[in-house]
């Protein structure tokens, strides 16, 4: 996997109803969660014009998008995250922006896991979901990229 330019990243949580949404620092060490898109599936077009607008507020040169590998059998999940990029592509709006998909397993339940405690408002609960597991998507490609590029430079 060749990794994205350095520079803000955005990490996308695909939802059937909500992409949750985080942001890296500008030198890729650290995620944040950054907020919620309802996912409109009638108006892609509408929804291409909101990473539009994140991508020119933030200066973003990629998105790292959650994806749910799993090497047996293909998930409709898998297929509803891939249909979802595609159909932004198509739009125009985004040409030139590099993505790439980052393995999600695990990222919602160990967020379910943390928040459980917290014993949360339905509606909250879910929206702190969306966004922390676009925070761990993102962080383990952020992790992942550092420390190849560490490796390479220590040989």
């Amino acid at each position: 996997m060749k990794p994205l330019e350095r520079g803000r990243l955005l990490g996308l949580d695909v939802g059937d109803k909500y992409v949750g949404l985080a942001i890296s620092d500008t030198n890729n060490k650290v995620a944040s969660p950054l907020s919620v898109l309802l996912r409109k599936k009638t108006n892609i077009d509408l929804m291409a014009s909101d990473f539009q607008n994140l991508v020119s507020k933030f200066s973003l040169t990629g998105f790292v998008v959650g994806y749910p590998f799993d090497r047996w059998r293909s998930s409709p999940n898998a297929v509803q995250v891939k249909l979802l990029i595609d159909d932004l592509c198509e739009t125009g709006k985004l040409e030139g922006l590099r993505y790439t998909f980052w393995d999600e397993c695990f990222t919602s339940k160990n967020v379910e896991l943390l928040l459980k405690p917290l014993d949360l408002h339905p509606v909250l609960s879910k929206t702190m979901m969306d966004k922390f597991a676009a925070v761990g998507i993102l962080q383990g490609y952020l992790d992942y990229v550092n420390r190849n590029l560490a490796l390479k430079s220590a040989a």
